[in-house]
């Protein structure tokens, strides 16, 4: 799968005791209802990031995770994760405005 968007944050790394690391993005998508979504990179996939910079439009290749947990009572509870193995630069779109311009007269027909 992959990811179409703008690169809005970088978060710092993130070290564990057992060795593990991890370094988070934020990601405004491309879309009709564009959303923030927060991408995990990890173990040497954390070096990944290190060309790139806040507002380039990328384009990231993703895995999505998931997992159970069960609570200290019993409980089962789930959790999703969104995990980057791929990113990439992209020129930027100089066809979004008239694009949505157009989406927009559309919209007003009265038909």
């Amino acid at each position: 799968m992959e990811i179409l968007g703008i690169l809005k944050k970088i978060f710092d790394i993130k070290h564990f005791q057992n060795g593990f690391k991890k370094r988070e993005i934020l990601v405004l998508t491309e879309e009709q209802y564009p959303q923030n979504l927060l991408i995990e990179f990890i173990q040497s996939k954390v070096k990944l990031i290190e060309n790139f910079s806040l507002e380039e439009r990328i384009k990231i290749f993703i895995n999505l995770k998931g997992r159970e947990w069960i609570t200290p009572t019993g409980e089962k509870k789930y959790f999703n994760s969104i995990q980057g193995w791929k990113i990439e630069k992209q020129p930027v779109n100089k066809n979004s405005s008239s694009t949505n311009s157009a989406i927009d007269e559309f919209d007003e027909l009265p038909f």
